[in-house]
């Protein structure tokens, strides 16, 4: 479980997420290009600040940055995250080449370039699924079928009715243990299946047609693939219906459960689960959390009341949806006609080296970290945003202790929690060993099978052993930034600590109000709703009083009535119950950097710079990491799947709730920056 600034990409935009920008040069880059933390093109100064900040920090940059083809949305952490990835792509490109090469720059050169050799890959055509198609035609009893499930799950990365791996204990954060959870959908959440409006309606209309195709091209004829995608679609809706809503799944209590293999095997006896675990290469499991025990009910009655044709159709389907972006150009065409094209309404496909950067980053993400990391975060910069993060880290527990609806107790705990958040800056300690990974140069589809085999043995030897307190969750080019509450570290790759969003070229004011408010962002998710309801170890355990408890609920509920007033496209409001952790900290994590920047440059005599004053500097540079642009079909699969809400809520949200903000700008009451109530948490 972690909690994001940036947005992430779904599960089936592997083609297409962060492509390229359009007005980048289609040739690797000797250097990520420089971009100012505040930007004066970027600003729209047409527009009152005090009326929609977000527009006059952004209107500029949307004027200047039209949503390249094979984009769904635009953004300044998009930008970033393509320029991190054009200049991987020269890394790997070299790499690729090289020779006298260490077991590092082998592993990812080769995988890129076996991405890279599309004529390799269309010659194979769908030949990669046979081996997954042929076990699954060979279950010819729902006996077979049954005990196959295992090791379809252990084989290959398709969604198959449910999900299995090894994670921290909730409750106990010093132990891995197995967790089983939901799973078994192909679109991107549960209410596609259940919301019943003409869009959702169309959406399913369209999805029954691309799974047919991916079934034909794997050699059904047109009747069966037809039958069968209507099939498949039953049993989704099914295991949808079964599914808890996103919202509901906010609530750690709701998704832990704890059992015995006994247990589970009450809910789903069709399985045999001491020989699933075997298979998985985890004898002997002595207990396990289940999150939905309410689904694994659905996929005991699926697996026992549907025919054996319908079941083979539906895992048929997953294991080619698993290895589509892996295969020849119509299972990948196919796949970003309906993922990308489809649900995002993104127009081109992008050129291959951005699929194949991506790819390797997936893969091999620590490894091609290593290379990215020597040439772009020096220790300068890693002193620098350290120290930034102990400022906002004191400021914090400065708000902790001047809060005048915390009792001393709650106080006690939370700022035992706070001293207890490790920070975790740039890159691991230790760098993750890829030495069991075997890597071709012209087997692409084999390199992905085996890296998704790596992660499995790598995943599943935690069980029984010490948590590793080291390990991150964001490979180093990433440009995101995420809080971790078992673990409770706070993660920030060096992807993310490049311009504009540090920038060792600008002053503090910017800095502070950009990179300081990310931090600051990520620290408070230590105590929005989901985060507060774990300890100092990592534990899910209840540390407030009823009374504070309330209190907290209180102030949160006045940020989630104003999120709820802001409309995403058409009639679509936020679902501020979902993004309620997202913009709590938002405000906090600003109003730390804040005041993190005040005590910095205490003393010091600051001059505007560019008609803008200090203070005014340091809210722009907040505003600016947020300016994007988003197509309308993305921004309603957003509205649905996204714990974060829209830029310009983002950013208008914050600022109206600051009385800082409004003594900058000179804002008055009644205007739109200035919220009545002003909603504050930490």
């Amino acid at each position: 479980m972690t909690f994001t600034r940036g947005i992430a990409a779904g599960f089936f935009a592997l083609v297409s997420a962060f492509s390229a920008s359009a007005q980048s040069a289609q040739q690797p880059l000797p250097a990520i290009p420089y971009s100012p933390s505040l930007d004066l093109t970027s600003l729209d100064k047409t527009v009152d600040p005090c009326t929609d900040f977000y527009k006059f920090s952004c209107g500029g940059w949307q004027k200047n940055n039209p949503i390249p083809s094979d984009q769904a949305r635009w953004s300044v952490y998009g930008k970033l995250t393509i320029e991190n990835q054009q200049f991987l792509w020269g890394i790997l490109q070299e790499d690729a080449v090289a020779k006298n090469r260490i077991p590092v720059q082998q592993k990812v050169g080769d995988y890129f370039a076996a991405c890279m050799n599309t004529s390799a890959i269309d010659a194979l055509g769908a030949k990669p699924t046979q081996p997954a198609l042929a076990r699954i035609d060979a279950m010819k009893t729902r006996d077979a079928l049954l005990k196959a499930i295992a090791g379809l799950n252990h084989d290959y990365a398709g969604s198959f009715f449910f999900g299995s791996g090894v994670g921290q204990d909730d409750a106990d954060a010093t132990s891995e243990i197995v967790r089983v959870g939901a799973g078994g959908l192909g679109l991107p959440d549960r209410d596609y299946y259940t919301k019943t409006d003409p869009k959702s309606v169309k959406i399913r209309e369209q999805y029954v047609a691309f799974v047919a195709q991916l079934l034909g091209l794997a050699g059904e004829s047109n009747d069966a693939a037809a039958a069968d995608a209507k099939a498949i679609l039953s049993i989704e809706t099914e295991l949808a219906q079964a599914s808890l809503t996103r919202v509901e799944r906010r609530d750690p209590h709701k998704t832990y459960h704890m059992m015995t293999v006994a247990d589970l095997a009450q809910l789903t006896p069709a399985i045999d689960w001491p020989a699933y675990f075997k298979t998985e290469g985890a004898g002997g499991v002595a207990k396990l959390n289940v999150s939905q025990p309410e689904f694994m009910k659905t996929v005991q009655t699926e697996l026992t009341n549907e025919s054996v044709p319908a079941l083979q159709a539906y895992l048929r389907f997953h294991a080619l949806a698993s290895m589509a972006p892996y295969l020849s150009t119509p299972f990948v065409q196919a796949n970003f006609d309906f993922f990308s094209k489809t649900l995002r309404g993104i127009p081109a496909m992008p050129p291959r080296w951005k699929t194949c950067t991506q790819g390797v980053d997936r893969a091999l993400g620590e490894a091609l970290g290593q290379e990215f990391v020597r040439r772009t975060f020096s220790a300068d910069m890693k002193a620098k945003t350290s120290l930034m993060t102990q400022q906002i880290e004191t400021a914090m527990q400065q708000e902790i202790e001047e809060l005048d609806w915390m009792s001393p107790d709650t106080k006690q705990e939370a700022i035992r929690k706070l001293h207890a958040i490790r920070n975790k800056i740039g890159y691991p300690d230790k760098w993750r060993d890829y030495t069991a990974l075997e890597v071709k140069p012209n087997d692409y589809a084999g390199n992905a099978s085996r890296a998704y085999h790596f992660e499995q043995v790598r995943n599943w030897g935690k069980l029984g052993k010490p948590v590793d307190l080291n390990e991150w969750g964001m490979t180093p080019p990433t440009v995101n930034a995420y809080f971790n509450p078992q673990m409770n570290d706070i993660n920030f790759p060096a992807g993310v600590l490049q311009p504009p969003l540090y920038d060792v070229k600008e002053d503090d004011a910017p800095n502070y109000g950009n990179t300081g408010a990310t931090i600051g962002h990520e620290l408070t998710h230590a105590f929005d709703d989901q985060g507060r309801q774990f300890d100092d170890k990592g534990n899910l355990r209840d540390w407030w009083t009823k009374d504070d408890a309330k209190g907290f609920e209180d102030r949160i509920n006045c940020i989630r009535d104003q999120y709820a007033g802001y409309t995403i496209v058409d009639d679509i409001h936020i679902n501020s119950k979902l993004t309620s952790g997202e913009d709590v900290a938002d405000l906090g994590g600003t109003l730390l950097a804040y005041i993190a920047w005040k005590k910095q440059t205490g003393g010091q005599d600051l001059k505007a710079v560019d008609g803008l004053t200090p203070d005014q500097r340091f809210f722009v540079g907040m505003a600016q990491w947020a300016c994007e642009i988003d197509r309308p079909e993305n921004q309603r699969v957003s509205a649905l799947t996204d714990p974060h809400s829209p830029g310009f809520a983002r950013i208008n949200g914050i600022v109206s709730n600051m009385p800082e903000f409004q003594k900058a700008f000179s804002c008055k009451a009644g205007q739109a920056m200035v919220h009545v109530p002003a909603c504050k948490v930490w």
